[in-house]
């Protein structure tokens, strides 16, 4: 087993952590870590738990490179988990449950139209898992593989995932690494890398839902307040697929440039809206992707959460769980029903491979793919 010091380290680093706050060796968020150790597909799966001198804490499991729960403090100072997932690792299994929970989402993040992509004049069959289309980098993409552990302690962990040639048809053998970092003023900081032996196409992001109430049994994400630093978005066809132009926000229920409650236009009768079935969408961002720059907002008034999103990317998908029906119970016993999370997923656009006119998701031997997103979080 690789790097089995660094295993057995970080799980005793989540030990040490759980054991301050209790007796049972769980951890802050309830989590047993050893309902998290299993293999699948012969590579070891664990828990490794982040915490900073405030409190806040952050589990992530490297079965798909997930993060499990997120433990920020409201505005009365009780500590809330802020997303949906499960509380072992089996669950997350994709013969279990087909989700997306807090994964590191590989090759490609989005939507790629009728699985097709065309590199130099080679053309590509992908997998067509959603409508025709290949999502999230098909059946069976890197939210359902074990990323390795390269390095954990409790302020961070660094994975590794070695994506073979011909991974879901993708071209190249491509090693792609994931960092998540905990800061002291509450951040997360999410650090993607990735080289190939062949060119390829590469779009990563995280596929968290929140619900910044703590509560999603019982607050819905629709009474949260959204502010989007985007003036365009990209309107999708039935089948979720992007047409491939940017149309003004202005005037739409895709206006989040001044903050304002999810509810106002979720519902509204609207083509988007329907295509969408909610908000499914990628919104063009005017943030020059600078990571200095505010990306998004999410403010729960329930809890007094305040979620701040910054990327180096060009845009954000926003999901606002609207295929949630009931059906998935996660943690604490707690069923998921539509609309109990949202997904900010900083991100390159949907089907870049085959829009030309839009930045390239490329990447080729010799070049690094870097992208970084940042979830700061506060109470206001």
């Amino acid at each position: 087993m690789k790097h089995l010091g660094l295993y057995f380290g970080a799980c005793l680093c989540a030990l040490v952590w759980s054991c301050s706050s209790s007796p049972k060796n769980l951890t802050t968020s309830g989590l047993d870590p050893e309902k998290f150790m299993g293999t699948y597909n012969d590579s070891a799966t664990a828990l490794y738990t982040l915490k900073n001198e405030s409190g806040m804490e952050v589990c992530i499991t490297n079965f798909g490179g997930r993060i499990v729960s997120i433990m920020v403090p409201d505005k009365d100072g009780k500590f809330q988990d802020v997303v949906l997932g499960f509380d072992n690792v089996e669950a997350y299994y994709p013969q279990n449950n087909s989700t997306d929970f807090g994964a590191a989402i590989g090759r490609y993040a989005n939507r790629i139209k009728d699985g097709k992509i065309e590199i130099d004049g080679v053309q590509t069959q992908l997998p067509q898992n959603n409508f025709g289309h290949c999502l999230h980098g098909g059946p069976t993409g890197w939210q359902y593989q074990v990323y390795e552990v390269l390095e954990a302690d409790c302020s961070h962990i660094k994975l590794l995932r070695e994506s073979p040639d011909g991974d879901n048809n993708f071209p190249g053998n491509v090693k792609a690494y994931v960092t998540y970092t905990l800061t002291a003023d509450n951040t997360i900081n999410i650090e993607y890398e990735a080289t190939t032996d062949a060119p390829t196409v590469i779009n990563m992001t995280n596929h968290s839902y929140f619900n910044l109430s703590g509560d999603p049994a019982n607050h819905s994400i629709t009474d949260d307040i959204l502010y989007v630093n985007a003036t365009r978005y990209t309107p999708v066809d039935d089948t979720y697929m992007t047409y491939g132009n940017f149309e003004s926000v202005s005037g739409t229920p895709f206006d989040f440039t001044t903050p304002h409650a999810i509810s106002d236009g979720i519902d509204t009768d609207n083509e988007q809206i329907r295509n969408g079935n909610g908000y499914d969408h990628n919104w063009v961002l005017d943030n020059n992707c600078n990571i200095e720059n505010l990306a998004a907002e999410l403010y729960c008034p329930a809890s007094g959460i305040d979620l701040k999103v910054y990327t180096n990317e060009p845009g954000i998908q926003i999901y606002s769980g609207n295929f949630l029906d009931g059906t998935v119970t996660g943690k604490k016993g707690i069923t998921y029903k539509q609309r109990s999370a949202i997904c900010l997923e900083t991100q390159h656009y949907p089907d870049s491979p085959n829009k030309p006119q839009w930045p390239s998701v490329v990447l080729r031997p010799g070049q690094i793919y870097r992208s970084t997103c940042n979830f700061a979080f506060s109470v206001k």
